[in-house]
């Protein structure tokens, strides 16, 4: 059997939000480690979409059930209400139309799971007004110019987001990660202004 790696902490969050024996698709799904876990210890039936071909073939050698293709686009091949969660974690901020991700998700599913670095966090404040250049972070590492993150958004952003879209916040958890995103901890005050990371689990009204 593929040995058990211990899941990042944001990971950890989303899978004790996920009822056991549901419906699981993941988009962006990366190399399965948290449908596998989900797998293993919530008996979910899973379905995961990557576009990268060494990721999938990761999937697959882990038992995962997986498909190759662009989120976007295959997400559509899905018939309304087939799944009860789908999960698109650390992948928002890539994704060139939200609106239509998250309402085609809430179509496919009952509740979604959605997960993204928080541009509002003081030390990527600082940077930008300290430098005066595009902040560059643990969370988000790359260059302007070569990164792959086209949306910038706050905590505070996705909350106002979600009111105007018109779908309703179950959860949410603002956290702070350390040693390669392993650990972590929950942050209770001023969270948009001192997380790393917000997770939501957001559903119909």
């Amino acid at each position: 059997m593929w040995p058990m790696n211990p899941l990042r902490y944001d990971l950890q969050i989303i899978a004790s939000w996920i009822t056991p024996g549901a419906r699981v698709l993941e988009l962006g799904c990366g190399e399965g480690d948290l449908l596998r876990w989900l797998k293993q210890n919530r008996q979910v039936l899973e379905r995961g979409i990557e576009i990268k071909e060494t990721k999938v073939v990761k999937c697959i050698e882990k038992g995962i059930s997986v498909l190759q293709g662009d989120i976007n686009t295959e997400i559509m091949d899905y018939p309304d209400n087939a799944f009860d969660f789908a999960i698109c974690s650390q992948t928002l901020q890539q994704v060139y139309d939200p609106v239509f991700l998250i309402q085609s998700m809430l179509r496919v599913a009952g509740r979604c799971v959605v997960s993204f670095p928080n541009f509002g966090h003081y030390r990527i404040r600082s940077q930008l007004m300290f430098s005066g250049c595009a902040p560059v972070s643990r969370e988000l590492p790359h260059e302007w110019y070569d990164t792959p993150n086209i949306r910038v958004l706050s905590l505070r952003d996705f909350e106002n987001f979600a009111r105007q879209a018109g779908f309703k916040l179950l959860k949410k958890a603002a956290i702070n990660t350390k040693n390669h995103q392993m650990e972590g901890k929950i942050v209770t005050f001023l969270p948009n202004l001192f997380a790393t990371y917000g997770i939501f689990l957001i559903g119909h009204p």
